[in-house]
């Protein structure tokens, strides 16, 4: 019978026509992947890829055969992650995409912990600020704002993904605080460039009661990156549109102050997103789990609430 490392690398192989695309998503080497290629070739008699210096192509019988087990993969990794977890400890690599501002503040401090609880887990955690593929790049979570729920994934809830405005203590001083949200296009903005769009994104904001009213910003300073809004922010260079799960120890410890309290851009939510297998491998389970404790525990959905003052 063959191993699931064998099909899962002639899986990989056939949706990336490389082998080195595909040892990238399954954290194999390229010669890793052509050797579980090779033996499943040999196993079955047959060659199921054309091999060429730019790119694989399926044979007649690579195609067929892709045919035939690729709706049936994802169930047999269920069987196995199910079959584990009734009695292993969670175990393996654990892959997870975060957004690097808030992973490195809100959920890097919680790994000692888990790994304490769960020393047979091994982090391989990638900060960046994208969508990923998660079943595409074989990450076993993700986590972050707006995220396209595409269908095979589940998402959980962590808190308000909340955008306020903020400036120092320092820049403020001499200023007249505005009272409404259209009142900031009077101070000196710092906004952000989309990489993506090229287009600088301007918010409107709202209160509690619904109430929505344009918060247009001037373009002071532009940058491309939220870490450097904050940055410019407590250098006392202006106001910025930050999310408040970025900015916590900043307002907590007043070098940053908000702006038109009880006013905020509503954002969407922070998630934790997964495959949705009916049997969750107990590595990322667990993760889930451990990510939604410490939220409640700390209270960060409250804390996280712009509509809050």
């Amino acid at each position: 019978m063959e191993t699931l490392a064998n099909l899962e690398s002639f899986i990989r192989s056939a949706e990336c026509g490389s082998f080195s695309e595909a040892g990238r998503r399954l954290s194999l080497t390229p010669a890793a992947v052509s050797r579980n290629v090779a033996m499943l070739e040999r196993n079955l008699g047959v060659r199921l890829f054309h091999r060429s210096t730019r790119r694989l192509t399926l044979t007649e019988a690579g195609e067929t055969f892709r045919t035939a087990i690729a709706g049936h993969l994802e169930g047999l990794q269920a069987a196995i992650a199910g079959a584990s977890t009734g009695r292993e400890e969670p175990a393996g690599v654990l892959k997870i995409s975060l957004p690097p501002t808030f992973g490195t503040a809100h959920i890097l401090p919680l790994l000692p912990g888990f790994l304490a609880r769960y020393p047979q887990v091994r982090p391989e955690w990638h900060f960046e600020n994208r969508q990923v593929d998660l079943v595409g790049e074989g990450y076993d979570a993700a986590i972050g704002g707006g995220f396209e729920l595409l269908p095979g994934l589940v998402s959980r809830t962590l808190a308000p993904a909340h955008i306020i405005a903020v400036a120092s203590p320092v820049y403020m001083s001499e200023r007249t605080s505005p009272t409404k949200p259209d009142e900031l296009a009077a101070l000196d903005g710092i906004v952000m460039r989309s990489l993506q769009t090229g287009r600088i994104r301007h918010w409107s904001m709202r209160d509690v009661s619904g109430r929505e009213v344009q918060a247009p910003l001037s373009e002071s300073i532009v940058v491309n990156d939220p870490a450097a809004m904050r940055e410019a922010a407590l250098l006392g260079l202006g106001v910025a549109m930050l999310a408040t799960a970025d900015i916590l120890p900043a307002l907590e410890n007043g070098s940053l102050l908000r702006l038109v309290p009880r006013w905020y851009c509503d954002a969407g939510a922070i998630s934790i997103y997964h495959a949705s297998r009916k049997l969750v491998p107990a590595k990322t389970r667990a993760f889930v789990d451990w990510v939604a404790d410490a939220f409640k525990k700390n209270r960060l959905a409250e804390r996280f609430a712009g509509s809050l003052s």
